[in-house]
């Protein structure tokens, strides 16, 4: 791979979880700190602080296994895939940006946010959520259920925005039952992974 390093024979090198998808810190790495990386599966820097190698995780314990680096197209900067051990930052959080590391699933994943957050509340007067959650796991299946059958209903005709309308239904209430059970979508794309190798 052809690397273009700038002038203090550095290239930035963005640190992406392989499977969540979430940037989790910026490096730099020099051509001895690439080639370390690539011998040893572990990233490593050059730390422009110590002016010297440094293997993320040799004192904490928490490190960037590599699965791969691709260069960006003007071979300026890297993208480091990893697996990650434990915390990314020094300061104990899953991303430099003070995130969690957790799978995002988009606006599903919101979705799924909001659903814990009015189930703790309990607050059934104004919530869907908490009062069809206080009627218990029957009921948050049962819906699932009629959500189902008026989406195949909507399948076999021809108002695709009804379709679309129950399909939204479906999922949303999907969600809530998958919660109900103490499952979340993760567990839903760790069983499909598994299924499809």
């Amino acid at each position: 791979m052809t690397i273009k390093y700038d002038s203090n024979g550095l290239v930035p090198a963005i640190i992406q979880d392989a499977t969540t998808k979430n940037v989790l810190m910026l490096g730099y790495m020099n051509e001895a700190s690439y080639q370390k990386t690539l011998e040893t599966k572990k990233v490593t820097f050059f730390s422009r602080s110590k002016q010297r190698l440094w293997t993320k995780g040799e004192e904490s314990g928490n490190f960037l296994n590599l699965v791969d680096i691709k260069n960006d197209c003007d071979n300026d900067t890297l993208l480091v895939q990893v697996n990650p051990v434990g915390p990314t930052c020094h300061k104990g959080t899953g991303t430099c940006w003070a995130g969690e590391n957790k799978p995002n699933y988009g606006f599903f994943s919101t979705l799924e946010d909001v659903i814990t957050e009015r189930v703790a509340n309990k607050d059934t007067n104004k919530s869907y959520v908490a009062s069809l959650f206080a009627k218990g796991i029957n009921k948050v299946a049962q819906k699932v259920g009629e959500e189902a059958v008026e989406t195949v209903i909507e399948a076999m005709d021809n108002n695709d925005e009804l379709f679309i309308y129950e399909s939204a239904d479906l999922m949303f209430h999907y969600l809530m039952l998958l919660q109900a059970k103490g499952f979340s979508l993760k567990d839903i794309e760790n069983e499909l992974k598994a299924r499809h190798k």
